[in-house]
């Protein structure tokens, strides 16, 4: 046993915890979780508790049910929520009882690509900035909801239903160990966002799913419906997921160079070339849900076209602004992801994409200084600007085609993902919508 269990096993008996939920994300990006005593912990930590992996979403096949978890004790916290005794919480690995980490387990594609971007010298650092929505509480998920207020970008809100709601989702966050760097009103009615400090990208994917359990809960305290849904508005934005990303050489940012073009290095401009190669291809796991489409094609600054730009809202990637005292900051900023993603899938592709411009050598495009999604159709195809795919359909059948996502996900989790999202797919296009009954009953 380490020091890191032993020092989990002394906190628990101090703190008198009762209750010990171990967490894992299954390839859709649900949080599974099953709560042990403290007399299992030990017991835990070196021989894993067995469940049911042909359960859980795309986890295993039938056949080869049998499947361990292992808690993580780094990941280990308490949760400020509960009240019917102390309980604490770690993200779990999942392994075969072979002792061999689970392929489709969404925890180890993430490793897997960590090590492969370790074994070239590099970390992965991640700052997401996560939006959402704060809706009246409703019991019939076919009315339109409320949102709980009528502001809108950085407004003061004092009336709202939930007041200070983001500073009570930022102490809960804070008392967990998750560091938040801003937090404020977006642009539509009752849309928040709450930016989180920059980690490296397991630790960063961890934090997120923490997130979004903190706003349900910090909701449900306060009498209000908390929305991670892309799209869940007609005639407001969607919740998106602005994310910021750099690669590390031990203490010095590989993306940094003063001489080059917006101080960026030829690490970093591989690295977005490798993701505008790649993008159509992993957009079906950074925006997974049919939902998700009707964000980014309805406007308001979601990224349609694949670009690259400097401070250009409208490009796939934009390149913030960087001081030039800080070259630890040099990054870039991916804002296709949605809030409802997988972390640990989408920040998977996300690296393999760029290492593969890095190791490849891919040419990157000039970059875009003007609105993208003002340029007529014939421009764009001057400029070479490719569109990210129109639907869920579309970019399944993109991914289906693609190298690289299958061979970062795996073979099962890739395949269970595809059939999901395929059968999500026709599950929505036999829907008649409000909007069908409303255009064209009247005329027949």
């Amino acid at each position: 046993m380490d020091r890191q269990q032993e020092y989990v096993l002394n906190r628990v008996a101090e703190e008198n915890v009762r209750f010990i939920r171990l967490w894992f994300t299954d390839v859709t990006g649900t949080l599974k979780s099953v709560a042990i005593a403290p007399a299992e912990l030990e017991s835990a930590f070196t021989d894993g508790i067995g469940f049911d992996g042909s359960a859980v979403e795309g986890l295993t096949r039938v056949h080869e049910a049998d499947m361990v978890m292992k808690p993580d004790a780094s990941t280990f916290q308490i949760l400020p929520w509960y009240d019917a005794g102390v309980t604490g919480r770690m993200f779990c690995d999942i392994y075969t009882p072979e002792g061999e980490p689970a392929h489709s387990d969404s925890r180890a594609v993430l490793k897997r690509a960590l090590n492969k971007a370790a074994e070239r010298g590099f970390t992965f650092y991640v700052h997401p900035e996560i939006e959402f929505y704060l809706f009246h509480p409703q019991d019939d998920p076919l009315t339109i909801p409320r949102p709980i207020d009528n502001g809108s970008y950085f407004d003061n809100i004092s009336r709202s239903l939930a007041r200070n709601f983001r500073s009570e989702a930022v102490k809960t966050l804070e008392e967990m160990g998750i560091s938040v760097e801003f937090s404020h009103h977006e642009a539509g009615p009752g849309q928040n966002e709450i930016d989180l400090r920059v980690a490296d990208a397991l630790t960063m994917a961890d934090n997120i799913m923490t997130f979004r359990v903190v706003i349900d809960q910090v909701a449900l305290k306060q009498g209000v419906q908390a929305s991670f849904m892309p799209k869940p508005l007609i005639e407001h934005p969607g919740s998106g997921m602005h994310t910021h990303f750099s690669l590390f050489e031990g203490e010095r940012n590989a993306f940094h160079d003063p001489l080059g073009q917006f101080c960026l290095s030829g690490t970093a401009r591989k690295f977005i070339a490798g993701l505008l190669t790649h993008a159509r291809e992993i957009t079906a796991v950074t925006n997974q849900h049919v939902n998700s489409y009707k964000r980014l094609w309805a406007g308001f600054e979601a990224p349609a076209h694949i670009a690259w730009g400097k401070h250009n809202q409208s490009a796939l990637i934009r390149v913030p602004a960087l001081r030039s005292d800080k070259p630890r900051s040099a990054r870039i900023e991916y804002r296709a992801i949605d809030s409802a993603v997988n972390p640990y899938l989408a920040f998977a592709l996300i690296l393999e994409a760029g290492l593969a411009g890095i190791e490849n050598d891919y040419e990157l495009p000039e970059p875009v200084d003007s609105d993208v999604s003002q340029l007529s159709k014939l421009e764009r195809q001057v400029m070479g600007i490719k569109p990210l795919p129109l639907s869920l359909k579309e970019a399944v059948d993109v991914m289906e085609h693609s190298e690289l996502v299958p061979h970062t996900l795996g073979e099962d989790a890739f395949n269970y993902f595809l059939r999901n999202k395929l059968h999500e797919w026709e599950e929505y296009r036999y829907q008649v919508t409000p909007f069908e009954r409303k255009r064209f009953m009247a005329g027949f």
